[in-house]
C-alpha cells in the first residue's frame, strides 16, 4: 500500500470519529435536555405527616398518587387536607393525620375510638365525654396519646360521711369503703367504730358512719348519809325529841371509767371507791313520859291540874279557829299522839294541835275552855286551827267551830 493511501485511510478514520463523538456529544445533550424537562415539569409539594414535614418534587396527578409514593396507606379513619382526589397543584401542601384506637374505660365501660387528636383533653371532647369538677382521669388531660394508650375515667358521686357528730357530704370516686377512707384521709383509733364494712362497696348516696369513741376517768367525792340512833327518854313528853347529837355526813371518792360515743356518755364503770370521810351518827332522844290531864288528881305518872281560869299567866297569845271532839269520834282510838287515855278519862282537857305551830306537850290556856295540854293531833288540824276534848257529842256539837284566843305557857 502506498503512503498516499495509507494517508488517506487515515483521514478517513479521524472524521468518522468526529462525527462519532459528535453524535455522542449531540445525544448527551438532548438526554440532559430532555432530564431539565422532565424534572421542570414537576410540581414543588409540602407533605406533613407523623408530626414531619418533607418538601419534595412530583409528577403524581392526585394527593392520594403522592401518599402512595410515599408508601403511605390511607386508613379509613384518617384525615387528609384536601381530600385523597384533589389534583396536585404546585407548592401545594399536604397534611395527613393517621388514626389510632384509643380505649375509653368509664365506670366499668370500655369504648374504643379512632381518633386524630393527640391530648386526652381533646380526644375526650371529641368523643363527647363530659367531665364533672370531681372526675378522675389517668393520664391527665394535657397528656399525650400514643397508639394502644387507654383513657381511664372515674365519674364521682356524692357521699355521706357520719364522722362522729358531724356530717358531711363528700365528692368520690372510691370503690369501697376502706378506699373512701384512705382518700380522704380519715384514720380511725381502737376504740372507733366503723357502721359498715370496709370492704363494702361504695355507690352513690352511700352513707359511711363513723362512731368516735373514747374512754375517760371520772373522779367524783359523793356525800355518804350517816345514820339516825334513836334512845327513849322518860324525862320527855311522849311525842317530844331532842337531837343529842347532830349527824354528820361522810364523804367518798369514786374513780369512774367513762365511756362516750360521740362525745356522749354511754356507760360509766366503777373502778375504785375511797372512803374518805366516814359519817357521824345522829343521836335523838324520843320522849316516852306520859302527861295527864284531869280534873281530879288520879294520874300516877304526871299530874298536871287544869282549870277554866281567866289566862292571866304570860305566854304567846294566838287566834285560832277551834271545833270540839270525843274519844269517841269516827276514827278516833280514845288515846292520843301523846299516849293520854281519854276514853277512859272523859273529862281531861287535852287539845289537838298542828305540832310545828304548838309543840306537843304545850301547857296552853284557852278561851271558853280554860287550862289544857297539847297532848294530841289530827288529820285536819293544821296550822292556825285547835281540836278541843269534850266529854260528849252533845258538848261537842253545841261548842261548833267558834274562833278562840289562846295562850301558850310553855
Amino acid at each position: 500500500m502506498t503512503k498516499r493511501t495509507m494517508g488517506n485511510q487515515f483521514f478517513q478514520s479521524l472524521r468518522i470519529q468526529k462525527i462519532a463523538a459528535g453524535i455522542a456529544i449531540l445525544a448527551i445533550f438532548i438526554t440532559v435536555l430532555s432530564f431539565a424537562f422532565y424534572e421542570g415539569t414537576k410540581k414543588n409539594i409540602t407533605l406533613e405527616a407523623g408530626g414531619e414535614t418533607v418538601e419534595f418534587k412530583t409528577h403524581a396527578k392526585t394527593v392520594k398518587d403522592v401518599l402512595a409514593q410515599r408508601d403511605i396507606e390511607i386508613g379509613s379513619h384518617d384525615v387528609i387536607s384536601p381530600s385523597a382526589t384533589t389534583s396536585i397543584k404546585d407548592g401545594m401542601t399536604i397534611d395527613w393525620k393517621q388514626a389510632k384506637p384509643v380505649a375509653i374505660n368509664m365506670n366499668n365501660d370500655s369504648t374504643t375510638i379512632w381518633t386524630t387528636k393527640s391530648t386526652v383533653k381533646d380526644i375526650l371532647n371529641e368523643a363527647g365525654v363530659e367531665l364533672g369538677d370531681h372526675d378522675s382521669v389517668e393520664p391527665s388531660l394535657e397528656s399525650r396519646v400514643g397508639n394502644s394508650d387507654e383513657i381511664s375515667i372515674d365519674k364521682a358521686f356524692q357521699v355521706t360521711l357520719k364522722d362522729g357528730e358531724k356530717s358531711t357530704k363528700v365528692w368520690s370516686t372510691s370503690t369501697t369503703v376502706a378506699d373512701f377512707l384512705k382518700n380522704e384521709n380519715i384514720q380511725l383509733s381502737e376504740l372507733d367504730r366503723l357502721e359498715s364494712d370496709k370492704e363494702q362497696m361504695l355507690l352513690p348516696k352511700s352513707v359511711v358512719s363513723i362512731v368516735r369513741v373514747e374512754k375517760v376517768t371520772d373522779v367524783v367525792e359523793e356525800p355518804t348519809d350517816f345514820d339516825v340512833k334513836t334512845r327513849t327518854d322518860d324525862s320527855l313528853l311522849k311525842g317530844r325529841e331532842k337531837v343529842v347529837r347532830e349527824g354528820e355526813n361522810g364523804k367518798v371518792r369514786k374513780r369512774f371509767e367513762i365511756v362516750k360515743e360521740n362525745g356522749k356518755e354511754v356507760s360509766r364503770k366503777l373502778m375504785r371507791e375511797h372512803v374518805v370521810a366516814h359519817p357521824k351518827t345522829k343521836v335523838v332522844s324520843v320522849g316516852s313520859k306520859v302527861a295527864l290531864a284531869s280534873a281530879a288528881p288520879k294520874s300516877s305518872t304526871v299530874k298536871t291540874s287544869v282549870s277554866r281560869g281567866n289566862g292571866s299567866e304570860s305566854g304567846k297569845v294566838m287566834y285560832m279557829n277551834a271545833t270540839a271532839y270525843t274519844a269517841h269520834c269516827t276514827g278516833c282510838s280514845g288515846i292520843t299522839a301523846t299516849g293520854i287515855n281519854l276514853a277512859a278519862n272523859p273529862n281531861l282537857k287535852v287539845i289537838a294541835v298542828d305540832p310545828s305551830v304548838i309543840p306537843l306537850g304545850s301547857k296552853v290556856w284557852v278561851e271558853g275552855y280554860g287550862y289544857a295540854i297539847a297532848g294530841d293531833t289530827g288529820g285536819a288540824i293544821k296550822g292556825n286551827r285547835i281540836d278541843l276534848h269534850v266529854p260528849n257529842d252533845a258538848v261537842a256539837k253545841k261548842f261548833g267551830r267558834r274562833q278562840v284566843k289562846i295562850k301558850v305557857l310553855k
